[in-house]
């Protein structure tokens, strides 16, 4: 008589459960470390891209962030020399909006949100740009003369500003350092999040947080 091997159908289901358990373990930590890398990779595409804007005004207009003189509504007439016009002639954009974007906040993050981009000051000062390849920039909408001139720790003439490199999806969330600062002498992140401050100024945009810089510098 022949003998035929195999397994129980208790021993399949054991086996089972327990590559069952492994994956809801391990899972997470996977996600989590392929969608930071996505927004790493997203992050850096932003910074290039926007500085590539602001050269190419140079060579269109024959200005910069420095030179940007006009603020608020009356740098918005598409000649002006202003950041809103730097941005809006020279970038893909699909929609411009000041403060929260609408009342549903269904278009980009929640109030608190775009406060703590600007160290506390009201969202109703921002002008947001929605671009067509997905990235989200917002700024001060008094940004004018961003030079580094004369700035002392962020402040001084250098322009605020924010990345979101996903737009209005989740998480919508500051890139924080691990111990969840802003800044910090050995700041890490592990895991990066969807939204960067920045400092505009000349021809420059660059990290304003030691968290940002970490994810930019991370090397990973």
């Amino acid at each position: 008589m022949t003998k035929r091997f195999g397994f129980t159908l208790a021993e399949v289901l054991i086996t089972l459960g327990i590559i069952g358990v492994v994956a809801a373990m391990t899972m997470p930590t996977l996600l989590n470390s392929t969608q930071g890398a996505q927004y790493r990779t997203a992050y850096k595409k932003a910074l290039s891209v926007l500085s590539q804007a602001v050269v190419l005004n140079v060579a269109l207009d024959d200005y910069d962030l420095s030179q940007a003189s006009k603020t608020g509504t009356e740098g918005e007439d598409g000649t002006s020399a202003s950041v809103y016009n730097l941005f809006n002639n020279r970038m893909n954009v699909a929609k411009v909006c000041s403060g929260a974007c609408d009342s549903n906040n269904d278009q980009w993050a929640a109030n608190n949100n775009a406060n703590i981009k600007f160290g506390g000051k009201d969202s109703s000062t921002n002008y947001t740009f929605f671009f067509n390849d997905g990235i989200t920039l917002t700024f001060e909408n008094d940004a004018a003369n961003c030079t580094e001139g004369n700035a002392t720790d962020g402040e001084g003439t250098v322009c605020l500003g924010a990345i979101d490199v996903n737009g209005a999806k989740n998480p919508n969330r500051e890139v924080l350092c691990d111990g969840g600062d802003r800044s910090g002498t050995d700041c890490k992140v592990t895991n990066p999040t969807d939204i960067y401050p920045i400092a505009m100024y000349d021809q420059s945009i660059v990290p304003n947080t030691d968290a940002a810089r970490a994810v930019l510098f991370g090397g990973k």
